[in-house]
C-alpha cells in the first residue's frame, strides 16, 4: 500500500456502458485513483456503523441511521476484495517474497503500532476499558489475535482485520504464482471456487456448524481476497467482461440494502460480494480508459489516502467519547449531529497527523535504499476496519 500521486494512463475511450475493453499492457499501467476514492466511501460506511453502534441518535433519527449504516460492516468485505485486486495489479515481475513482505510491513505496521500504543494507554486512563493479558497484547502486536475468537477485539478492535490482511500477505506470493500459471480460464475457475467457498462458509456460520463464528477468522476471509486477485488478473490479461461502472455500483448498493434480510455476521458477505467484485474492476477500467468516474475526484482521492489512518483511529476516538457522552446517549437530531461531526472531525484530523507524521515517513525510512524496478508506484491497497 505505497503512496503514489494519483495518475491515470489514458487510452482511447470505449463505450461507457461496458467494462469489457482490453486493458493496456502492464508496462503502461498507472495508479487507479477511482479505487482510492471508493476506499474512502467504504471507510465512511464503517464509521457510520460505529456511530450507530455507539447509539448517538435516538428515536426516528436512530432508526434512519441504522437503516443507512447498519450494513456498514460490509465495508470490510470491500477492503478484502480491493486488497486482492490491488496487490495483484501492482505485483512486480520476479518480486521475491521477502521484498514483498518488507513493503507490506512498511505499509501497515507503523500506524498499527502507534494506534495500538494509544489503545493500550486508554486501557489505563479511561474507565470501563478492558485490560488484556500479556499474551493477548503480544498476539495483537504480531497480528495473529484474530485466529482466536476470544481475542479478536483486543486493544484496538479494528486491528482484527489487519490480522486477516497479514494472513493474505503471507499467502500472496503463492497466489500470484498460481494466477500467472493458470491463464484466464483457470483464473475464472478459481474465482468461481472462491464464490462457492463464501456461500458454504456463510451457510456454516448461519447454521452454527463450527464451534465459533467464522466472521473474524482470517482463513474464512481469504476467498474474498482471492476473488479480488482473480478480477485483477483478468483485467491485466484483457479478458475482463464485467458490466460498466454504473451497473456495478447499482448491484453493490442493492446488495448492501439486502444485508438486513440475512443472518447477521458472515452471511452479509454473500449479499455484497458480487457487487464489490464487479465494482472494483469496473472502476479500474474506467480509469484506464478515461471514462467518467465520480470516484476519481481530487478530494475523494485525498480522503482515500487518509482512509487507512482514519479507520485505524476513529473507533478509539468514539471510545474516548464515551467518557464525556456516556454509553448509548440516544441524542435528538441536533445533538446527535453535533457529536457525530465532532467525532468525525477529530478522527479525520488525527488521521492526517498519522498519515503525514507516521505512515509516510516511516515507510520511507523502512524502504530506504531499496531499488525501484521502474514501474509506477503501486496503488495503495485497503486495510479494513472493525465492524
Amino acid at each position: 500500500m505505497t503512496t503514489a500521486t494519483p495518475r491515470t494512463t489514458r487510452t482511447p475511450p470505449t463505450r461507457t456502458g461496458t467494462a469489457s475493453a482490453r486493458s493496456p499492457a502492464p508496462a503502461a499501467m498507472s495508479s487507479l485513483p477511482s479505487l482510492t476514492g471508493l476506499r474512502w466511501v467504504a471507510a465512511l460506511l464503517v464509521f457510520g456503523l460505529h456511530v450507530n453502534n455507539f447509539g448517538y441518535f435516538g428515536g426516528d433519527a436512530g432508526r434512519i441511521v441504522s437503516w443507512g449504516f447498519g450494513a456498514g460492516a460490509t465495508g470490510v468485505s470491500f477492503f478484502f476484495v480491493l486488497s486482492g485486486f490491488v496487490l495483484t495489479w501492482s505485483a512486480r515481475p520476479h518480486d521475491r517474497p521477502l521484498a514483498f513482505w518488507r513493503r507490506r510491513i512498511a505499509r501497515i505496521y507503523p500506524v498499527h503500532l502507534v494506534t495500538l500504543a494509544v489503545a493500550f494507554l486508554m486501557t489505563y486512563t479511561l474507565a470501563h476499558q478492558a485490560k488484556p493479558a500479556p499474551s493477548q497484547a503480544l498476539a495483537n502486536v504480531l497480528l495473529v489475535h484474530s485466529w482466536w475468537r476470544p481475542w479478536w477485539q483486543t486493544l484496538n478492535p479494528v486491528s482484527w482485520s489487519l490480522a486477516c490482511e497479514a494472513f493474505f500477505y503471507a499467502v500472496f506470493p503463492l497466489l500470484i504464482l498460481l494466477l500467472r500459471r493458470l491463464g484466464a480460464r483457470g483464473a475464472t475457475a478459481l474465482g468461481g471456487v472462491s464464490v462457492v467457498a463464501v456461500l458454504v462458509l456463510a451457510r456454516a456460520d448461519a447454521h452454527h456448524w463450527t464451534s465459533q463464528p467464522v466472521y473474524s477468522l482470517p482463513a474464512a476471509r481469504l476467498p474474498e481476497f482471492v476473488l479480488g486477485a482473480v478480477t485483477a488478473r483478468l483485467v491485466l490479461l484483457g479478458r475482463w467482461r464485467g458490466p460498466g461502472l454504473e451497473a456495478s455500483l447499482a448491484l453493490a448498493i442493492i446488495g448492501y440494502f439486502l444485508v438486513p434480510q440475512v443472518t447477521p455476521g458472515y452471511s452479509a458477505t454473500v449479499c455484497t460480494l458480487a457487487g464489490f467484485a464487479l465494482l472494483i474492476p469496473a472502476a479500474a477500467v474506467a480509469d484506464l480508459h478515461g471514462l467518467p468516474s465520480l470516484w476519481r475526484h481530487r478530494r475523494l482521492v485525498r480522503l482515500g489516502e487518509l482512509s487507512f489512518a482514519f479507520y485505524m483511529i476513529h473507533l478509539l476516538v468514539l471510545r474516548a467519547g464515551t467518557t464525556l457522552l456516556g454509553t448509548k446517549p440516544h441524542f435528538g437530531v441536533p445533538a446527535g449531529l453535533a457529536v457525530t461531526v465532532a467525532a468525525f472531525t477529530v478522527s479525520l484530523a488525527l488521521s492526517w497527523v498519522l498519515y503525514e507524521a507516521v505512515e509516510r515517513p516511516a515507510r520511507r525510512l523502512l524502504l530506504r535504499g531499496r531499488r525501484n524496478d521502474g514501474r509506477s508506484a503501486p496503488q495503495r491497497e485497503s486495510v479494513p476496519s472493525r465492524p
